[in-house]
């Protein structure tokens, strides 16, 4: 098992502007850092816990032998409901609330976790802060539609985790992998784990980021949430309470500038053919944050509630309209906020003209 960066889905390497710091916070051994504003990590360094991948909101890393959505359909299909780290999984990290959420309404018996035996990632208490913070999140949010609970409780010896950890550890030193190697070929792929992996934007991965997706787990929790029993009144989370998706508003500061849904990730902000509005679905938002953080004049605000009726009733709604008129100098369409029918570039020019001009009439005075 390896991790796996795929740059084109980072925010990160959509704007430089992004300040999602969530993959590095998480590591346990401090692998993962930024170079020119990408995450790069080093191979040999990393013990695969599965942490970054949990909490990555666009699902730019990966783990190259494990699949969350694969581990959620065969343990329904095993009907297993008791899970610890290290056993059908690699970390309980690496499940994130939503697929907590979806695991604890796909299964027909209280879903049982481990958390407290987690030593995957030795004296720190990352991991275990993570997956504790992500199953009371989870439980929090079910506790509003259902009465499914996810259960913490001991289900293995910490004793043999923490010997198991070791191991792991003992196996990701270079001493243990320069002992073991039995060919040429073997010596190389060592070495190469143990040098910094970084990332560069070419031309494909540019042109990768313009694809909007929508994360599996995401999609995974939508066909969950169909299935669940509509109520007839929701409640009204407060925005701090939910760590996945959000409401948003704009207010008037907002100056068109169409930055926010052309570089939204998932297609959650979009506009028209006419870019005359802006629309936003919150059921296809991962709280990113990205649209935030590139956003000049901050005219991006979130709710101060989510409204859980999102989940099963979801609603595209438009957050800001904007008179859209044609330029009476150049023909072209443009936010248009009152006086002459004259867009920002040709006003501009207009104005650099008049400059000149009165610049050249001083001088032949």
């Amino acid at each position: 098992m390896s991790l796996q960066f795929d740059v084109a889905s980072c925010v990160r390497a959509t704007s430089k502007f992004s300040e999602c710091t969530k993959c590095a916070d998480i590591c346990p051994v401090s692998t993962i850092e930024f170079i020119d504003n990408i995450p790069a990590f080093t191979p040999s360094a990393c013990i695969e816990c599965g942490g970054c991948v949990g909490v990555c909101p666009t699902e730019s890393f990966s783990l190259s032998d494990f699949s969350a959505i694969n581990f959620f359909f065969g343990a329904l299909e095993k009907k297993e409901h008791k899970f610890a780290c290290k056993t059908e999984l690699p970390c309980l990290s690496v499940l994130s609330v939503e697929h907590l959420i979806a695991l604890a309404l796909g299964s027909d018996e209280q879903i049982i976790l481990d958390a407290k035996a987690c030593n995957c990632g030795g004296e720190s208490k990352l991991l275990n802060n993570q997956i504790e913070a992500n199953i009371e999140e989870a439980n929090f949010v079910l506790s509003t539609f259902s009465d499914k609970q996810i259960l913490i409780d001991s289900l293995s010896d910490e004793k043999e985790l923490s010997e198991e950890e070791q191991e792991v550890r003992d196996r990701r030193s270079f001493l243990s992998l320069k002992g073991a190697v039995k060919s040429k070929m073997e010596f190389d792929e060592a070495v190469e784990s143990d040098e910094l992996k970084a990332f560069e934007l070419d031309d494909d991965v540019i042109a990768r980021i313009k694809d909007k997706k929508i994360p599996d787990k995401r999609k995974l929790l939508f066909s969950l949430l169909k299935r669940e029993e509509k109520k007839d009144a929701y409640e009204v989370l407060s925005q701090e309470d939910i760590s996945f998706t959000s409401q948003k508003f704009v207010d008037e500061s907002c100056t068109n500038c169409q930055i926010c849904y052309r570089i939204c990730p998932t297609g959650a902000l979009s506009s028209d053919n006419k870019f005359s509005l802006i629309n936003f679905d919150a059921l296809m938002c991962v709280k990113c944050h990205l649209c935030h953080d590139v956003c000049e004049p901050n005219a991006i605000q979130l709710q101060p509630g989510f409204e859980i009726k999102e989940f099963f009733e979801p609603t595209q709604r438009t957050l800001a309209k904007f008179d859209i008129q044609r330029c009476n100098e150049c023909g072209n369409y443009f936010t248009y906020t009152g006086g002459l029918k004259e867009c920002l570039r040709c006003k501009v020019e207009e104005e650099e003209a008049m400059e000149l001009h009165e610049n050249a009439r001083k001088k032949d005075t």
